[in-house]
């Protein structure tokens, strides 16, 4: 008799062939577009043929990610641990890959202190939603994390399908303005959070040849004033999920980064009393001589911007929400998802395709 854990297997095996198939079939979306392209532009410049290949590159990312249907897997008997699930789209994920059968184990931060996210997860009262307190910034918390998932992995179930590293904080202020313990802070729960959780959980994740899916963003592409000290750290996330991918081709493991553009509207990373009590924070951690250059206009002039900043964005969750989940359950997942506005698209191609003194004159300067 074929055991639970036997059909998983088979499982498995079959979303790899699928995914090895998929690959062979980009390819040949791409040949094919290509081979007539070069036919047709094989008496003109060099730089017509490379345009004409950049194209059929363009045209064929088009066709396989938006035209070709993408192969799922299903939810049962399998497990997925999402950090940050107190609020934003680590909540709404944990809900939504609960719904589609997915064992969950939802890491909130605030469960120890009543936290209304923590509270709302655990009024679903559902065996397969296992609500743990979870702080990405103590190995003593994640571990703790792992011995329990250890001991309630549903039986049959192979291994740890993803890994959601969500869980974030941010800041704004001048490389002046912010104190050395800003950056080590935010860097502890974005980067390093990120490598300790992976760390920890991608023994199992190996072992069901699962993905890692790891939040980064728009910024952590191109950069922009008064945000170094959360800049550097999705530029960590973005290098450090680049050279996991590569390391764990050998074993079947897939990863995939998000890179919403601006949600901050959505998810209240910041509001408007805790721009005002940064900008507090940072004026009394100033020198003497860094006030008297900048002056206070200047730090009242970059909160005004992050307020702004802070209600332009977008409302609605569900393009990021959605992108996290299809990295969760596509058979073959992409790389990279850009769940951003059309003007981010612009801007990040301009930051890191266009010379820099075209791309800072327009964005910067």
């Amino acid at each position: 008799m074929v055991t639970k854990l036997q059909s998983l297997e088979v499982t498995t095996t079959l979303s790899r062939k699928r995914h090895v198939m998929s690959a062979r079939l980009r390819s040949a979306v791409f040949i094919t577009f290509l081979l007539p392209c070069l036919y047709i532009v094989a008496n003109v410049e060099p730089w017509a043929q490379i345009a004409s290949v950049v194209f059929v590159a363009l045209l064929s990312c088009f066709v396989c990610d938006f035209v070709m249907p993408v192969a799922v897997v299903g939810g049962e008997g399998r497990a997925v641990l999402v950090t940050g699930c107190d609020t934003g789209f680590g909540h709404l994920v944990a809900k939504r890959l609960h719904d589609l059968g997915f064992t969950v184990f939802a890491g909130c931060l605030l469960k120890d202190r009543g936290g209304d996210g923590a509270r709302d997860l655990a009024a679903m009262a559902c065996p397969r939603l296992h609500v743990v307190q979870m702080d990405v910034t103590s190995d003593d918390s994640v571990w703790k994390v792992r011995r329990y998932m250890d001991a309630h992995l549903p039986q049959g179930t192979l291994g740890l399908w993803a890994i959601v590293n969500n869980a974030g904080t941010s800041t704004y202020g001048l490389v002046e303005w912010c104190p050395i313990e800003t950056y080590k802070r935010v860097a502890e729960v974005n980067l390093w959070g990120t490598v300790r959780v992976t760390k920890v959980f991608l023994p199992l994740v190996r072992k069901a040849k699962g993905r890692v899916i790891n939040i980064s963003t728009v910024l952590g592409r191109s950069s922009t004033p008064s945000r170094s000290a959360y800049c550097i750290t999705k530029y960590g996330v973005e290098s450090f999920s680049d050279v996991l991918r590569y390391e764990m081709k050998r074993w079947g493991v897939d990863v995939s980064i998000i890179e919403p553009g601006n949600f901050i509207s959505a998810t209240n990373i910041f509001t408007e009393e805790s721009i005002e009590n940064t900008a507090l924070e940072l004026w009394d951690g100033m020198t003497d001589e860094v006030k008297e250059a900048y002056g206070k206009k200047a730090l009242d002039d970059y909160k005004l911007l992050m307020h702004q900043y802070a209600t332009e964005g977008s409302r609605d969750t569900s393009p990021v929400v959605d992108a996290m989940v299809a990295a969760v359950v596509a058979v073959s997942p992409k790389v990279r998802y850009k769940p951003m506005q059309f003007y981010w698209h612009v801007k990040t191609f301009v930051m890191t395709h266009l010379p820099e003194w075209i791309a800072d004159n327009i964005y910067i300067y």
